[in-house]
């Protein structure tokens, strides 16, 4: 049985690799498009063609990914690796030009950076058992928000003074810290049976990762699938719209406009992460997922009441209620839903294929609205969207919170 101490050092090492992964594990998204267009002077559509190559690379490997998190027990290793591949991947691209070379070393971060969710969700459920791993999900979420807001500070603080290509070096450093963290991480606290969802000390090696089976023998968890797809197809393409209302009012205050939504979304997230952490295992996953979903149609909604900058800022915050919500409570529904299984990991990649395609097409949906009918038809049609996933999730999801008091679970403690 691992020493409090070893417990303790366990648990801030997870704070910390979620705190330095917050980052990391999104990509560089916009700030590569800004550097891009800004320093290589590349046109719109390549662009937009290299980001769309690493995200259907991240979305092909994110099933994969998982079913190697669920197998290995060398879990430690593959998040190092991955983060490795990741600094890689930022640090060589002042230093090339060419589409193909900046599209492959962005398709591999975005290939490395699928490992990171079924691995830390893995990694604690392996160290915290099932009992623990509600609060120990709202911890590693209020530290992955944390880490997310303090990321958007310093970039826009080191873009400001060095340019856009400084962003890239603070994510290599972030990924570094993160090889650090997780090597604190004791390998033998880690029980890798429980880990992929079965029970202590299992003997039925027989059984191998099968996401496919899990995912069409398992109702709930396609409708959750499901549920999950069209959450992000009403949500990814919210505050892309918004930036895009923001530049036509005042092109000037657009982008620290939309900043200021980022790092404040973020920051609403981290209570929102809390009482998942804290209230998920008394109220039940359902009501706190209700909550979160029916939060989404009224924020498109709220968006066409008025066109004051601050208005769709203060709007926009309400995506920290939401999103943090749902972040909190994906992997334990998954969990929940997969318990016995050993498939776990390679049922969370699916689910995360999922809603990364329902996010994949959001954009595309939305443009085709404003282009045909305006700005305030996009936002109605993504609250329709959140609509159909909020009344599906209330009248065909069951409530997943099962009684785990049966079962022998580590404490996940609280560093004093």
């Amino acid at each position: 049985m691992a020493t409090s101490a070893t417990s303790r050092r366990n648990a801030l090492s997870l704070d910390g690799l979620n705190f330095f992964l917050a980052d990391v594990r999104d990509g560089l998204g916009p700030y590569l498009a800004i550097y891009l267009l800004a320093v290589h002077k590349w046109d719109p559509g390549s662009i937009g063609l290299v980001m769309t190559l690493a995200g259907l690379a991240a979305l092909l490997t994110q099933t994969p990914a998982g079913a190697l998190i669920d197998k290995t027990r060398h879990k430690r290793a593959v998040v190092v690796v991955a983060a490795l591949l990741v600094t890689a991947s930022c640090v060589v691209l002042p230093f090339i030009t060419s589409f193909g070379l900046v599209a492959a070393t962005q398709a591999l971060g975005a290939i490395a950076g699928s490992v990171f969710a079924p691995a830390i969700a893995a990694i604690s459920l392996g160290i915290t058992g099932p009992k623990a791993f509600t609060r120990r999900t709202g911890r590693n979420e209020t530290y992955n928000h944390a880490g997310n807001a303090f990321a958007a500070l310093l970039a826009g603080g080191f873009a400001y003074l060095f340019g856009p290509v400084a962003v890239f070096y603070l994510m290599a450093a972030m990924a570094l810290a993160s090889v650090l963290a997780v090597s604190c991480v004791s390998a033998d606290a880690i029980d890798h049976d429980v880990a992929r969802g079965l029970e202590a000390h299992h003997q039925h090696e027989h059984e191998q990762p099968s996401g496919f089976k899990v995912l069409l023998s398992n109702r709930a968890l396609l409708v959750f699938a499901v549920c999950c797809a069209l959450f992000h197809l009403a949500n990814a393409a919210m505050l892309p719209l918004v930036s895009q209302k923001l530049s036509q009012i005042d092109l000037s205050m657009a982008t620290p406009l939309t900043s200021a939504c980022i790092v404040a979304a973020q920051l609403v997230m981290v209570p929102a992460a809390l009482l998942v952490g804290a209230r998920a295992d008394q109220w039940g996953r359902k009501p706190l997922l209700l909550a979160g979903f029916l939060i989404l149609p009224i924020r498109g909604v709220l968006y066409t009441f008025s066109n004051d900058p601050y208005w769709l800022v203060g709007v926009q915050l309400l995506d920290g209620i939401g999103a943090g919500l749902f972040g909190a409570l994906f992997p334990l529904v998954v969990k929940d839903l997969t318990h016995g299984t050993g498939r776990f990991n390679v049922s969370l990649g699916a689910l995360t294929t999922a809603f990364g395609l329902g996010a994949a097409l959001s954009n595309g949906l939305a443009g085709f609205v404003v282009q045909a009918a305006g700005y305030s038809a996009a936002f109605l049609t993504l609250a329709g969207v959140a609509a159909a996933a909020f009344l599906l999730l209330l009248t065909a999801m069951p409530e997943t919170l099962r009684n785990d008091t049966e079962q022998e679970a580590a404490p996940c403690p609280t560093p004093a």
